[in-house]
């Protein structure tokens, strides 16, 4: 049986883009079990929660559901647990720095298997105001609103 190529999304936090100004992304690993990785392949995660934190010099995964593989056992996984990043010591270390200085934060962006195995996209992040917020969907509504009339000219 061939392997798997390619990247296929599982979960994105389009909630994180709204909320935060992503300054920085990385690429990261998971530590799984059995179970979860079958529910991953069902297509069933919510990052929308989610956080990463550095403890002790590892990287972690808070707060992500991944809910319990419908066809499992007594073996099954708990839906919120704690799950390891598995990062470089450098990203980690340039991690930890930054989130001490005070603002940032860690958040979960996509969820994705790339070549058959389970990869999150993770963001240093910075917290948005409400202003911010407002004003980006101002931006977006006017953006639609002339790509509308610029379709609507065109006929």
């Amino acid at each position: 049986m061939p392997r798997e190529t390619g990247r296929k999304v599982i979960a994105q936090n389009k909630r994180a883009r709204h909320d935060y100004h992503v300054d920085e992304t990385f690429e990261a690993g998971l530590v799984l079990q059995g179970t979860e990785v079958k529910s991953l392949r069902e297509g069933r995660a919510s990052l929308v929660d989610g956080y990463a934190s550095i403890d002790n010099g590892e990287a972690w995964l808070l707060n992500v559901h991944i809910p319990e593989y419908t066809q499992g056992t007594w073996t099954n996984h708990t839906a919120r647990r704690k799950r390891k990043l598995l990062l470089h010591r450098k990203e980690i270390d340039k991690l930890a720095a930054k989130t001490k200085e005070g603002g940032l934060t860690i958040v979960p962006l996509v969820l994705y298997f790339k070549d058959g195995r389970a990869k999150i996209e993770i963001g240093l992040a910075r917290g948005k105001k409400d202003w911010d917020k407002r004003h980006a969907l101002a931006e977006q509504q006017a953006k639609r609103e002339m790509a509308r009339a610029l379709r609507h000219r065109t006929r």
